[in-house]
């Protein structure tokens, strides 16, 4: 990412767990000209196309490139990351440093009626991450990071290794976040602060107490908004601050909270003010409402280029997100009399698990293939344990004639999408609800949960294996 951001090059972080459909999408929406790849990971292109691509080169993060290769890279030119890495120019062979209003990154973040977006990101929009998290975790150069969730995701690159590189502090990254690992992976890193995302903190929790919980150098926990008695036991069972904040790919972080902000189900802080305006709108009309009021979280920037460019060859996705001159995040939220920002829950149809941010559409795609489906519609639905996130429900309607196993189902799933987007609950319905235009009622579906028709892969002991 450091070589391709001097340069000038535009970097493209990549799911390690897509395949399929999902990964061919985003290969030929950002068009690459190279591709770094693991050389365990190159399975992963097995059933990618490279028609319409315009690949030139495939590096294998390996000594040795091997001799097998997925057919997309047939007539690429290949060679090994240690053979690229002795090639490096010298520094006056470089080109002229980019300016902070350049494109640095192509970030994906989840469709919700289409597949997912390519969010372009200048360097000053990347740098904004690290300039505002530093502060809000009180980073000094003394400190050191735990990094633990994704790095493809901007919590883990943006928030905290930039925000290390801005504050001089040093990095831990381990390659797989494990609740029941995390403790002792902490305090062998001699770690000060920790990023936590979505449901990992409760998991974390909900593990087995120790006498040695509180035996380490942590100080501070960064987490999205979770729930109060979690938070408060959270900070109480290992003896940290949590800060809280709210954010999305498209804007930056948009607030993060302070010693004196509660630990209330909620409650992510008090807006930037230096670098965004937040307003809460109707939905419908975009007209701003009354303080305590619940409407959708809007933001726009103040400062050039720390902002999305847009969406990445989706002009119509760009026009539909920043209407009225501001970007619409799709997020319920209200302020308090104190100015205090309190995340609500998702307006659009997006499905958030283990945090990842899924797109229905494109998990719906997968299931239409199957042979015995006839309609299917995928929704995120809300169980007990979830920590606040979804659990991924298919709902299938079959062909006349045929009947669909669950079983087979996913198995079907398994070999075509990411792990985490594999549904966990599965309801074939006579139909789907649909409104008179013919619309499928997903807020219906929704509604339903785990009905007493619901199969649940977990009720029978149906497992994903990790790659």
């Amino acid at each position: 990412m450091l070589a391709a951001l001097r340069l000038g090059a535009v970097f493209v972080p990549v799911n390690t767990e897509l395949k399929g459909s999902f990964l061919e999408h985003q290969l030929r929406n950002s068009g690459p000209k190279v591709v770094f790849a693991d050389a365990e990971l190159l399975v992963s292109f097995d059933e990618v196309s490279g028609a319409g691509t315009a690949i030139a080169a495939l590096v294998v993060v390996a000594s040795d490139v091997g001799e097998a290769r997925p057919a997309v890279f047939d007539r690429v030119a290949t060679m090994a990351y240690d053979d690229l890495a002795a090639r490096a120019p010298a520094d006056g062979d470089l080109p002229a440093e980019p300016g902070p209003y350049d494109l640095a990154c192509i970030v994906y973040t989840s469709g919700t009626s289409g597949p997912s977006k390519g969010v372009m990101m200048p360097h000053a929009h990347l740098v904004l991450w690290g300039i505002t998290y530093a502060p809000a975790v009180r980073m000094t150069a003394k400190d050191r990071l735990y990094v633990c969730t994704p790095l493809f995701h901007m919590s883990a690159l943006g928030m905290q290794v930039i925000g290390a590189l801005v504050a001089g502090a040093s990095v831990a990254c381990v390659e797989r976040f494990s609740p029941t690992r995390w403790i002792d992976e902490v305090r062998s890193s001699g770690a000060t602060i920790a990023g936590l995302v979505g449901v990992l903190g409760e998991l974390i929790y909900r593990t087995p107490a120790r006498a040695d919980d509180g035996a380490h150098s942590l100080r501070t926990v960064f987490t999205a908004a979770i729930p109060e008695d979690l938070a408060i036991g959270f900070a109480r069972r290992f003896g940290v601050e949590l800060v809280q904040g709210y954010g999305q790919t498209e804007c930056n972080m948009v607030t993060y909270s302070v010693r004196d902000d509660p630990l209330t189900l909620g409650c992510v802080g008090r807006p930037l003010d230096r670098y965004v305006d937040v307003r809460i709108v109707d939905p419908e009309t975009d007209e701003p409402l009354a303080v305590g009021e619940l409407g959708e979280i809007v933001v726009r920037p103040k400062e050039p280029s720390c902002f999305m460019q847009g969406y990445y060859r989706m002009p119509e996705k760009t026009t539909e997100a920043w209407r009225n001159l501001w970007l619409h995040t799709g997020d319920a939220g209200r302020f308090d009399a104190a100015g205090r920002l309190f995340f609500i829950d998702r307006i659009k149809d997006r499905i958030r698990r283990r945090g990842e941010n899924i797109s229905a559409f494109e998990i719906e795609a997968v299931l239409s293939r199957f042979a015995p489906l006839e309609e299917c519609v995928a929704v995120g639905i809300r169980v007990e344990g979830a920590g606040g996130e979804d659990e991924i429900k298919a709902c299938v309607v079959a062909k006349a004639g045929a009947a669909i196993d669950p079983v087979a189902l996913l198995d079907f799933c398994v070999a075509r999408m990411p792990r985490y987007a594999v549904p966990r609950f599965v309801e074939v319905l006579d139909e789907l609800p649909k409104t008179a235009s013919g619309k499928v009622q997903r807020q219906a579906l929704r509604n339903r949960g785990v009905s007493p028709t619901t199969w649940d892969r977990e009720t029978v002991g149906y497992t994903i294996a990790r790659r």
